[in-house]
């Protein structure tokens, strides 16, 4: 349920609140959050998309973007557009696994091959189905955004096998599949806002997080957690969601037209998304970061009996077939 705190507690959400009000009026401001700043590629491929938007309706309608969690976390935002008050959130589908089941085959460990094999299955029919799942809560999938493949750091020592997380708190989205993962490695999983994960490392509240290159250099965690080693042991999609009350409202060629722009961003964004991480992979092997291969095997075989219970669902089963078989 979304919290009172999040709907009252805020000049900014009553702003976007006010604005929103405005814009199912007359048409004209969408508003947009991510988590993540300004110039990071999810937040770039929105606005690319708000411009075209803008340009091609003469300024009718324009987008409104608040980064860098100005409105909360994910699992916030996605409850604010899904009760209108924002219209397009930007998640990581291991942060709402919880929320919408349909999204658990994709954030399940080793489901993917490689990056290619993440953007082939999302592309597809595989990814239409999931991303139409999110209207049965009042939400519509626009697109898949990469989120590449997630290693971990952590501030202690180098991981090679499972053995070496034994004893360290690492953050994880407040998801089931991701807290029995990292219990299957042998690490305490430890739920915290995405937000708060610097402050957890230098704290020591926590001892690692897990994340792809351009998060680990965007949000300057690399500062702390000096140890990057390279599990690769997932590779879910982020999704672009808007508020289904709020597309509704506008014309059906105003509708066509966002549909199309979100489309057209997915291309936009990995562009930008190859560029930003093999730039960031290499700022912090220039900070000196300590980045180590990891015993890839001996990782599968320590979440396996966590997989299998997932594969005991049919519809998961099904789901994973699909993607193993796709090219």
């Amino acid at each position: 349920m979304i919290s009172r705190r999040l709907l009252l507690g805020s000049g900014a959400l009553a702003a976007v609140g006010a604005g929103t009000a405005l814009a199912q009026a007359n048409g004209g401001v969408v508003t947009a959050v991510d988590v993540h700043p300004t110039d990071y590629p999810t937040v770039e491929a929105v606005r690319w998309m708000g411009a075209e938007i803008e340009r091609e309706t003469d300024g009718r309608i324009s987008f409104r973007l608040y980064p860098s969690g100005q409105l909360g976390s994910e699992t916030d935002t996605v409850n604010l557009a899904r009760y209108g008050v924002i219209d397009i959130a930007r998640v990581y589908l291991g942060a709402v696994n919880n929320m919408f089941p349909a999204t658990r085959p994709l954030a399940l460990p080793y489901t993917f091959r490689d990056e290619a094999h993440m953007r082939n299955v999302c592309d597809g029919a595989i990814g239409r189905e999931i991303l139409a799942s999110f209207q049965r809560r009042g939400l519509v999938g626009l697109a898949f955004y990469d989120s590449g493949l997630r290693s971990m750091y952590n501030v202690r020592r180098p991981i090679v096998t499972p053995a070496d997380m034994r004893g360290l708190k690492v953050r994880v989205p407040r998801a089931d599949i991701f807290m029995e993962m990292l219990d299957a490695m042998g690490a305490n999983a430890t739920p915290i806002p995405f937000g708060e994960v610097f402050t957890g490392l230098q704290t020591h509240l926590i001892d690692a997080a897990e994340n792809n290159w351009a998060t680990y250099q965007s949000t300057r965690q690399y500062e702390v957690a000096r140890f990057w080693s390279e599990t690769k042991h997932c590779c879910a999609p982020e999704a672009l969601l808007m508020s289904k009350a709020r597309l509704d409202a506008f014309s059906p060629a105003d509708r066509e037209l966002i549909l199309a722009k979100a489309t057209e961003s997915v291309a936009v964004m990995r562009g930008l998304w190859d560029t930003k991480q093999t730039a960031a992979k290499q700022t912090v092997l220039d900070a000196g970061i300590a980045a180590n291969e990891v015993d890839i095997d001996a990782f599968k075989r320590a979440v396996e009996p966590m997989r299998r219970r997932y594969l005991a669902e049919p519809d998961i089963a099904a789901a994973l077939r699909r993607i193993d078989d796709h090219d």
